[in-house]
């Protein structure tokens, strides 16, 4: 998706169609160039003889498509007199163009994902609908069974438009090889929490003692615009920053703790913890002791037989806190939910409530009881980080502009990069940063024409 102008050039919230939706979303024309015949394929499930038929969008590749695809299988098994016709469809900006779309035009798919993030952004009770909190708990599902942050983040307006699979967080991984050599380890051969950014440099020099010359101690994606903004979250929540005021109206960004968060990220590459430019996921295979990653890096490494452990980004700044987003089931616009709708909340109970093999990609299940699973508890590294990652998860502003590949990572991600860098002194960007969350306050929501603040008072929250 292409970042939107700071200008109030959107449709009228009367005026939302699929045209205006093309227009709004970067002048993007050509539905077919973005995969949009997807929406007429499936005529073997569609055309089949089962009760009821569900069309079910996913964003899933890799190795969370292989999991998402067993997890399918098996509900079409259970239930064979639903027929699920599923389509995996590009991740990113893409997929939210194609399922806006498809929500404005009145050809959505019965059921999607979407990360709980960009919800209030999506123009909820316009492009999507709610869910029948009755009819979910007809089918095992209950707020009570949900961390309740986690939960409450996908209502809007009082109303549930996104129900939980997961959180996936950004993690820190490390080599148990050299950081038993370099003595850190505890008596259970895990990497004990620092709780302080003294103690934090004081395990990357131990550790670095360990390494040949050219080798990186930490791999921390440094100008990478969009993990440079997931750890700025968790590490300027761990200082309790904030953004907005209650109504949305006002910027409240405390640029003297975000000078703090981005000081502490340009000593690893002054100290010559961090060698940017650095491949740091190949790099950790390597040697290199330490990477921050997202947990779907735990299959990954995981397959190269390396003996790692993994927990949430260290706390220190004293309160424990790690970047996490939600991948969600969500019910796109449609003028008339029919048949359609029952299969579409059994397949959703389903997945949410048989998480564990969605987990062995490394994403934290949503679903609590998943937590007494014997078959969930013996993953590893996922039994270190799940349970502290579930409690202490850093979220971006709940706001229409957040959210993953969202527009406010693509104005602030490079402005803190460049702090990484060094092409910016930190105090600096701070101060960039708020005046970019200015501008985005002010700006208009292309999927219904609407400030923050009007989007917030309109749906009486």
């Amino acid at each position: 998706m292409g970042r939107p102008d700071l200008n109030d050039g959107y449709p009228n919230r009367g005026d939302l169609n699929r045209r205006n939706v093309l227009a709004a979303l970067g002048g993007l024309t050509v539905a077919g160039s973005l995969g949009f015949a997807a929406l007429g394929t499936g005529a073997d499930a569609l055309a089949s003889s089962a009760r009821t038929r569900v069309r079910y969008w996913n964003l899933f590749q890799g190795g969370d498509g292989t999991n998402q695809v067993a997890m399918v299988d098996a509900f079409r098994k259970e239930h064979p007199d639903i027929a699920v016709k599923d389509s995996t469809l590009t991740w990113g900006g893409p997929y939210y163009t194609k399922l806006a779309m498809a929500a404005a035009g009145n050809r959505a798919p019965d059921l999607a994902v979407m990360h709980q993030g960009r919800v209030p952004g999506f123009a909820p009770g316009r492009l999507l609908d709610p869910w029948d909190i009755d009819l979910l708990a007809k089918y095992g599902v209950r707020e009570t069974d949900f961390n309740p942050v986690l939960w409450k983040r996908g209502v809007v307006g009082g109303k549930l438009y996104a129900l939980p699979l997961d959180i996936h967080v950004q993690l820190c991984f490390y080599r148990k090889d050299v950081c038993k050599k370099a003595g850190l380890l505890d008596a259970d051969g895990r990497l004990p929490a620092a709780g302080s950014t003294d103690e934090w440099f004081g395990i990357l020099k131990a550790a670095k003692k360990q390494l040949k010359n050219g080798q990186q101690t930490l791999g921390l994606h440094a100008s990478d615009q969009n993990f440079a903004w997931w750890f700025f979250v968790a590490f300027y929540q761990q200082l309790g920053g904030g953004y907005f005021n209650d109504d949305q109206t006002d910027v409240t960004f405390d640029t003297d703790k975000a000078t703090e968060v981005l000081e502490f990220f340009r000593k690893h590459v002054t100290d010559g913890y961090v060698a940017v430019g650095e491949a740091d996921g190949e790099a950790f295979l390597a040697g290199s002791p330490f990477t921050w990653e997202g947990n779907w890096s735990v299959p990954y490494f995981n397959g190269e037989k390396l003996d790692f452990g993994a927990q949430p980004l260290p706390p220190v700044f004293g309160k424990p806190a790690t970047h996490a987003e939600s991948h969600s089931f969500i019910l796109p616009h449609q003028s008339g939910r029919g048949a359609a709708d029952e299969g579409a909340y059994r397949l959703a109970a389903y997945m949410v409530t048989h998480a564990t093999t969605w987990a062995i990609g490394g994403h934290v299940p949503a679903y609590l009881p998943t937590f007494k699973d014997p078959a969930y508890l013996k993953l590893s590294p996922q039994n270190e980080y799940s349970r502290p990652a579930m409690e202490h998860p850093a979220t971006e502003p709940h706001i229409w502009f957040a959210g993953s590949t969202g527009v406010l990572a693509q104005h602030v991600g490079p402005i803190v990069a460049s702090s990484n860098l060094g092409s910016a002194k930190p105090a600096a960007a701070a101060r960039r940063m708020k005046s970019a969350l200015e501008q985005l306050l002010a700006m208009k929501n292309p999927m219904d024409g609407r400030t923050a603040a009007q989007e917030l008072k309109g749906a009486g929250a």
